[in-house]
């Protein structure tokens, strides 16, 4: 059960009980959307959308976004007129212990070994 968006202000995250491993795993199939959950991950505060400089149309980021945001990966919060973006690594640990941990890693060791 997807939880409802109450206002035009607040947008619309599945429950805990509600994210799956596929459609995780979709959403972190993404290279530009592993590189948006790799930053959330260092991060202790989440991030506006803004603060990503991602090289595609700001249609196209929304888009990512909004895939990180149906799948469970990441919580959205309206800040004034900005979006707040952040990991929801304890719901993820809670379903799937030590998947995002790995996935991390087995991405910045790609990174690393391919130069970006």
């Amino acid at each position: 059960m997807t939880t409802a968006a109450p206002s035009a202000r607040s947008l619309a995250h599945p429950a805990r009980a509600d994210i799956r491993l596929e459609g995780v795993l979709h959403a972190l199939s993404d290279p530009l959307r592993m590189l948006i959950v790799r930053e959330l991950a260092g991060e202790k505060e989440g991030l506006t959308c803004s603060h990503f400089e991602l090289p595609v149309t700001k249609s196209t980021s929304t888009h990512h976004f909004r895939v990180l945001r149906e799948a469970g990966v990441i919580q959205q919060n309206y800040r004034g007129t900005a979006k707040l973006n952040a990991l929801r690594r304890d719901d993820l640990d809670a379903l799937f212990p030590g998947l995002l941990d790995r996935v991390l890693d087995a991405a910045a060791r790609q990174a690393d070994r391919l130069g970006g």
